[in-house]
């Protein structure tokens, strides 16, 4: 049998990619470009017509090099170790570097998982800025499915910051686990046979509380999120993926339609099914980077961005497990800050997606991967150097 040229591409077959097995290594190379053919989704609309610009240089980053352990290391090298699919580079406003792996083109889309979150962050300062969403009002007032269960006594700066007291342990490798069965409700993966048909807000109705107070240490549960997506829709009167179109692709001028993964009755996955092109995404944060302002027109107040960058409990991270591989961290509107002397912040997703933003350098960088593993402590941190030495080339 001939080999087809998608064998030959990516030396596995199509048929081979599957809903159990989309997220592991070879097929997530694939999968994480072509979500929309696993999962449901929802077009997010850019304004039609837009033209994206050439690629900018690639030997700039080939031809760079960094010091890891006092050894000189080329970022191709550290490129290909991360598992990187794109990166795109933004200085004072103009890409200065890109890079895409075999098949990527400027306009593939990618899924960004977790870095979803910090999109929903931004999204919900809009509506802060609009009168429209009180972060210090009970989730409930907004959700009111939610009365019951452990968000039912949360504020909605709570789930902003991950302090929701929730007994939910994100374990991404237990198949059994509560997380598994949120996975499934999300249709991230196939439902199992003879299990009822069950929603994301569903399962978010009965997610209990923990053994300890809401806006106590940093918990990371990516159901908060999903919860942060259902206030926005209620305080907006919109669908997530319509109004993440209206305020956000299109007043940005990002250039290519985005999507979101979609449970059976519709609801977006706004902690971590959002998917969209890596120039795309860098220009977020460059928009975040500026205050909130694209051109002469604000999107976002600048006191939403300014606590978004600088702001966070520093108490509640240190008693959270996130310290350990971020020690100099805080956490605020669904953003990270690295605590480094450039004042850098950034998203992250499982699998190695990322959009640093280090305002002193003027340089924003977007980045998609496929890692093997859904997480890998040694691994962010080679990101994050990378970053850092990215950041600092000239």
């Amino acid at each position: 049998m001939i080999p087809s040229r998608f064998e030959n591409d990516y030396g596995f077959r199509r048929d081979s990619v599957r809903h159990d097995n989309w997220r592991a290594a070879p097929w997530n190379v694939w999968a994480f470009r072509h979500v929309h053919e696993i999962i449901p989704t929802a077009r997010i609309a850019a304004t039609p017509g837009l033209i994206e610009e050439p690629l900018a240089d690639s030997s700039a980053l080939a031809e760079h090099a960094m010091v890891i352990d006092g050894e000189r290391r080329p970022l191709a090298a550290v490129l290909r170790q991360t598992s990187t699919d794109a990166i795109a580079v933004m200085r004072g406003g103009r890409f200065i570097a890109d890079f895409h792996a075999p098949h990527f083109t400027l306009q593939s889309r990618h899924i960004m998982f977790s870095a979803s979150k910090s999109v929903a962050g931004l999204l919900a300062g809009m509506l802060v800025g609009d009168g429209a969403l009180d972060p210090d009002a009970p989730v409930a007032q907004y959700v009111p499915e939610l009365a019951r269960s452990a968000y039912g006594d949360a504020l909605v700066r709570h789930v902003l910051d991950m302090r929701v007291s929730l007994d939910f342990n994100e374990d991404y490798l237990d198949p059994d686990g509560l997380y598994a069965r949120y996975r499934r409700a999300g249709l991230l993966d196939p439902r199992r046979d003879g299990e009822p048909l069950e929603t994301v807000i569903d399962l978010l109705a009965l997610l209990p509380k923990g053994s300890w107070e809401h806006g106590g240490p940093f918990h990371y549960c990516s159901p908060n999120s999903d919860v942060l997506g259902l206030v926005i829709e209620r305080a907006s009167g919109m669908r997530y993926p319509d109004f993440a179109a209206t305020r956000l692709w299109q007043p940005l001028g990002l250039k290519h339609d985005g999507c979101i993964t979609v449970d059976i009755a519709g609801t977006a996955r706004s902690g971590g099914g959002m998917c969209m092109t890596v120039r795309d995404l860098a220009r977020i944060g460059e928009l975040v980077r500026l205050g909130g302002v694209v051109g002469n027109r604000r999107l976002i107040p600048v006191s939403w961005i300014d606590a978004t960058m600088t702001g966070g409990s520093r108490e509640a991270w240190l008693q959270g497990s996130f310290s350990a591989w971020l020690p100099n961290g805080q956490y605020r509107n669904k953003w990270y800050q690295v605590g480094n002397a450039s004042g850098a912040c950034f998203a992250i997703g499982i699998h190695g997606q990322w959009l640093y933003v280090d305002p002193l350098r003027e340089t924003v960088i977007a980045k998609f991967s496929s890692q093997p593993d859904p997480t890998n402590d040694e691994v962010k941190h080679l990101n994050l150097a990378m970053f850092e030495a990215i950041a600092t080339m000239r």
